[in-house]
């Protein structure tokens, strides 16, 4: 009974130890800044709530854009039970646990369960094989959540039966009615007679790249003093609390794709000093250095090619590396592959090559496997099988195809 008496007063504790990025979170879909092209009327998320939610889904876009809260709403808003793991560290006894539970959810009261995964990339075989069977059943629904690009990164037994939607980082102007908001609203800042300059909110904006979470973040330091002295918010104040690398290079921002863009075109142009700059400049700015191991694989297989077949042993080495050591030594190797791939040669032939195979078996999905390429045809010689068949396009030309660009 005592406990009964103060747990209000404890509860009200806990939410003023929370931060400003936790207490803001929406708690409607209505609040949700940003993502009109899902949540707008006619947006496919909205469809799909009204619907109440069939399938599963797989949410990606940068870090602070909302998948997690979302992922909330939309159980609450189809009244489901919702359950959050994280991919790399549940297990498959766990996940059993989660279906048993589902199911008898779903048999009891007929309620649905949501399980929702971050980080759903890192999903492995395994815990893989522990769900699907469920999650085709219509036993839970499934939403993961990721900030890679999930036709690369996330298995593809998973991205066939959910449907992926893209969500956008925040513009400016979201973030700025963010910022009024959590300055005014009781669960936020509380602090509605403190005004903030409209050139506070701009930099607030700028810096944070479309992340709700940091722009509330630099809010919550940069308003402390004001706040404390009733005074108004002003540039200087954001500034003070910024980290030298904010400016620098924002995650989510432009920044971040120009410069992987810039890292990527010096190593195209055999540039191998401006390859280390860029390199450089993203490390120094806190990049994960996986994303940019990932980046160089790509690039072996895609501009240098059969021109230096060495290039993909390094870069899979230095991937395997940069995972094993980690930073800040994981620098060392990463430099070593850029220098690599920029002084490599330079080849388009696999990727030209594999695109065109591509688009053919799009328009040809009915081609018939030849006879002679059968398990039960008989070994005949090179000729006489080309005599047979219908002759196959020729996607590479004579040599490797070599072309600096």
């Amino acid at each position: 009974m005592n406990e009964d008496l103060w747990q209000e007063g404890r509860d009200e504790n806990l939410r003023t130890a929370e931060p400003l990025a936790h207490r803001m979170r929406p708690r409607r879909l209505e609040e949700v800044e940003g993502q009109s092209h899902l949540l707008g009327s006619d947006g496919l998320l909205r469809r799909l709530v009204d619907a109440g939610l069939p399938g599963s889904l797989v949410l990606h876009g940068p870090p602070g854009t909302g998948k997690t809260t979302l992922a909330r709403l939309l159980a609450e808003a189809i009244d489901a039970q919702v359950e959050v793991e994280n991919a790399a560290q549940v297990g498959v006894p766990r996940i059993r646990e989660i279906l048993a539970a589902a199911r008898r959810r779903l048999g009891d009261d007929r309620r649905r369960t949501v399980l929702f995964l971050d980080e759903i990339h890192r999903f492995n075989k395994n815990q893989q094989d522990a769900l699907l069977g469920d999650v085709e059943r219509g036993t839970l629904t499934l939403i993961g959540a990721t900030t890679e690009n999930p036709w690369y990164a996330v298995n593809a037994a998973l991205t066939s039966r959910a449907t992926v939607l893209e969500l956008h980082t925040l513009d400016r102007e979201a973030i700025g009615r963010l910022v009024r908001r959590a300055l005014s609203e009781t669960h936020g800042l509380n602090a509605p007679s403190v005004e903030i300059s409209p050139d506070a909110v701009e930099l607030i904006a700028r810096v944070s790249g479309g992340d709700a979470r940091r722009a509330l973040s630099i809010l919550e330091v940069a308003g402390h003093r004001a706040i404390s002295n009733g005074d108004r918010i002003e540039a200087d104040d954001v500034t003070s609390c910024l980290g030298s690398t904010a400016i620098l290079f924002d995650r989510a921002g432009d920044a971040h794709y120009d410069t992987i863009s810039a890292f990527i075109k010096s190593m195209r142009r055999s540039d191998p000093d401006g390859a280390l700059f860029w390199l450089a400049r993203m490390l120094h700015a806190g990049e994960d250095p996986r994303f940019i191991a990932r980046r160089i694989a790509i690039f072996a297989s895609e501009d240098v090619g059969p021109a230096d077949p060495s290039a993909l042993g390094v870069a899979a080495a230095a991937w395997q590396v940069v995972e094993r050591i980690g930073m800040p030594e994981g620098q060392l190797t990463l430099a070593q592959a850029a220098i690599h791939m920029a002084r490599a040669p330079k080849s388009r032939a696999t990727a030209e090559a594999i695109w065109s195979a591509m688009a053919d078996v799009e328009n040809h999905l009915d081609r018939a496997v030849p006879e002679s390429l059968k398990p039960h045809a008989k070994r005949t010689d090179r000729s006489s099988d080309a005599d047979a068949d219908a002759p196959m396009p020729r996607y590479l030309d004579a040599g490797t195809g070599s072309s600096d660009r």
